[in-house]
């Protein structure tokens, strides 16, 4: 194990703790010592995600206030990765759905913000500072087709990253995000893999390829460890250069 990291017993809050990057940033931030909280819905797999790694869990619904505050609220948290998201649906500014719109700003930007604001409450009364990172998208930097939804959601969250990092900075606690392209989960594949999507989107990234989920964890792990700790308030695309073109 390589202690550098200094990850080693810090309590750390993982939200979509079942879904794929989620999954795998617990995996990680456990192999280095970390005390993980995983958060996620499903029940199943947050218990095998448990015996696994050995990470405690936590249940509290991400969309309503009072859970989050009654499930956060007296836990002493070193840092937290904000993983949980809605992917919404595949539509232009003129077909969206309002509903779906709706929900992806309440889970991707609301969800996130209410649990950096009962998080950083123990955070700060700690006083032994912290790491956050938010879990965003190229989305939010570039223009993708039928992303209408999804896009402003993660854009509202990138804001919400540099805002909280100006003012927990005097905290000693960082806060950063990470802009992932395509990771092919279960979630994504279906859209994502059909030739007329797949093909013009990895001819514009210079890699060419879908990421993996261990390439998304382990700089998040990076930005959460003792390595970034003059790093925050940045959006790190991980994208294999989508964005630069």
């Amino acid at each position: 194990m390589d202690n550098d990291l200094n990850l080693t017993d810090r309590t750390i809050l993982v939200t979509g703790a079942t879904g794929g990057i989620g999954g795998e940033v617990v995996r990680q931030l456990s192999k280095y010592g970390a005390k993980v909280l995983a958060h996620g819905r499903n029940e199943g797999a947050l218990s095998n995600l448990a015996d696994e790694t050995g990470c405690q869990t936590i249940s509290f619904d991400l969309e309503q206030e009072d859970s989050v505050a009654h499930a956060l609220t007296g836990i002493e948290i070193w840092g937290v990765v904000n993983s949980a998201g809605f992917g919404g649906e595949i539509a232009t500014p003129m077909s969206t759905d309002m509903d779906v719109f709706d929900r992806a700003i309440e889970v991707n930007t609301r969800g996130a913000l209410l649990v950096t604001k009962y998080a950083t409450q123990s955070m700060v009364s700690a006083g032994k500072g912290g790491s956050i990172v938010n879990i965003s998208s190229q989305a939010a930097l570039v223009a993708l087709w039928g992303h209408i939804s999804y896009a402003a959601s993660k854009a509202a969250l990138d804001s919400i990253t540099r805002v909280s990092a100006l003012e927990l900075g005097q905290h000693g606690i960082r806060v950063n995000s990470v802009n992932p392209t395509v990771v092919l989960t279960d979630i994504s594949r279906d859209h994502w893999t059909q030739p007329h999507v797949a093909k013009p989107f990895l001819s514009q990234m210079p890699l060419a390829r879908w990421a993996t989920t261990d390439e998304i964890a382990r700089p998040i792990v990076f930005l959460l460890s003792d390595w970034a700790s003059m790093i925050t308030g940045i959006t790190l695309p991980i994208d294999g250069g989508y964005t630069i073109v």
